[in-house]
């Protein structure tokens, strides 16, 4: 990247907050009470979209020929991820990262598949709404990812050209969200996700620590 971007939109769940593993965690449990395993290639099918690329709810049905109340057993997981990841802050890195991003006056924004309920509880809980120009989350597009919709609202809330927006993500659904708003993009993966092969994003780091380093080459 030889100029820094006009603006960096951030995913959120894996990105600036370690949720993906609990949510996992809660549904291998389940997968695992039905004798089968969920193994994190097969489940990262739907991280960053939702059930209509990938639902994890249809295929216990599948591989058990049973229906479930999953009114009740969504709620009994909601209930344990949020009691998991109480007290969380953000991953190592991502602070560096904003610090250094505010420096450049670059502005920022989160664009997340999750409602504004979770991403905008999550960030006013660990103190970095200050960071962001705006959030765009489910509901404020047609689609979510990997639509490009969410990224093109950022845009064009930004008053900012999609080639100028350089995009964090943590999923290949995010990465292809970006690519076919027609963005920038920089993998980050974490423990749940990096099993994929992320060859299509622009970079690929380990950590947020790296960016700074990254934008200034």
């Amino acid at each position: 990247m030889r100029s820094l971007p006009s603006t960096v939109l951030f995913d959120f769940d894996g990105i600036i907050v370690d949720t993906e593993w609990a949510i996992y965690e809660t549904w291998h449990a389940l997968f695992l009470e039905q004798g089968h395993p969920l193994p994190l290639e097969t489940y990262n099918q739907c991280i960053g979209s939702n059930f209509d690329t990938w639902s994890p709810e249809t295929h216990l049905e599948n591989l058990t020929g049973n229906s479930f109340d999953w009114h009740t057993l969504n709620t009994d997981r909601n209930i344990e991820i949020r009691k998991t990841l109480e007290g969380s802050t953000a991953i190592p890195g991502v602070l560096t990262a904003l610090d250094w991003l505010r420096e450049k006056s670059i502005p920022l924004a989160v664009v997340s598949s999750s409602s504004h309920d979770w991403v905008d509880g999550w960030i006013k809980k660990i103190g970095l709404t200050s960071y962001f120009t705006t959030t765009v989350c489910r509901g404020d597009a047609p689609k979510i990812k990997p639509a490009p919709d969410l990224y093109l609202e950022a845009a064009r809330q930004l008053d900012l050209p999609p080639a100028d927006c350089l995009v964090i993500e943590d999923s290949v659904n995010g990465i292809k969200s970006a690519l076919a708003a027609g963005m920038q993009t920089i993998a980050v993966p974490n423990r749940v996700t990096a099993c994929r092969d992320f060859s299509i994003a622009h970079r690929v780091l380990t950590s947020l620590e790296e960016l700074p380093a990254t934008l200034k080459r």
